[in-house]
């Protein structure tokens, strides 16, 4: 089985080469991706938005511009300087601002769904914010810190469980079939082997095609036309599930990180 798995991991790569180049850039995009569409969508029903800022969660009128506002130009900036690899840690604690905001702003805080899909897009997150460990210094070097390589694990750790929380939410939502709990029981393995870092490329490799193809069937905005909000709702999953697919895709470019399986294995 180890012979097989290797030999297939070999004709991956192979085929895979051409594009390996522009997989890190690609998958910051899709990241950021979910930010790109909110900030586009506050702006284009700036009015609704206001509306139900004031109306509904009772905000003063001149604190809600203010709240929307700055959230726009934060998601805007931040997620460009992602995709450029500037200023990456504050872009990235930026738009970890931008999430919890939201939550809290929208009164999503107590939303499962919304809770477990913030974590996933958040593991994204994390795991282009441990891309940029290895190129900082420490500013006090004659202290005793955890070092850069050390913190980028740990990341790669934290990054590689909240990215699973997308699937494990998926998994238990709407009707069951014999079919879907075969596809959920493989997803959930793949998503353990995500966390626990065994085959991680592998696993990724799958839960990127699976949510691929899941996300076109069950968050397709574009053949709602009946319902406004239904349409909104399932653009903002889309471009989230996209968001977490981008996350995968990193850690296939980059590796599980040092504390895994699959590292582990090479020091014995």
């Amino acid at each position: 089985m180890e012979n097989f798995s290797n030999k297939a991991e070999d004709i991956l790569d192979k085929f895979g080469q051409p594009l390996k180049p522009y997989i890190p850039a690609m998958s910051r995009f899709l990241i950021v991706a979910t930010f790109f569409e909110d900030s586009l969508r506050i702006i284009t029903q700036w009015s609704d938005q206001l509306s139900f800022m004031q109306d509904s969660r009772h905000f003063p009128r001149g604190i809600s511009h203010l709240f929307l506002g700055i959230n726009i130009m934060v998601m805007l900036v931040a997620s460009t300087c992602v995709i450029i690899k500037k200023h990456q840690t504050y872009a990235i604690y930026g738009l970890m601002g931008v999430i919890v905001s939201q939550a809290l702003g929208y009164g999503l805080i107590f939303d499962l769904s919304f809770f477990l899909r913030n974590l996933s897009v958040m593991g994204g997150l994390v795991m282009v914010l441990s891309e940029t460990m290895v190129r900082r210094k420490q500013m006090f070097a004659a202290l005793p810190q955890i070092s850069e390589t050390d913190r980028r694990m740990y990341l790669q750790l934290a990054g590689r469980i909240l990215l699973i929380f997308l699937f494990i939410g998926s998994a238990f939502h709407g009707e069951w079939s014999f079919m879907r709990l075969g596809v959920s029981l493989c997803g959930l393995a793949a998503c353990g082997m995500v966390a626990v870092g065994f085959k991680a490329r592998w696993s990724a490799m799958f839960l990127v095609l699976f949510l691929s193809v899941l996300n076109v069937f069950v968050n397709n905005f574009w053949s709602v036309k009946h319902s406004y909000y239904k349409r909104d709702f399932l653009r903002y999953d889309f471009f989230q599930s996209l968001s977490t697919v981008g996350g995968f895709l990193l850690l296939i470019s980059t590796g599980p990180g040092g504390l895994s399986y699959d590292e582990k294995k090479k020091e014995f």
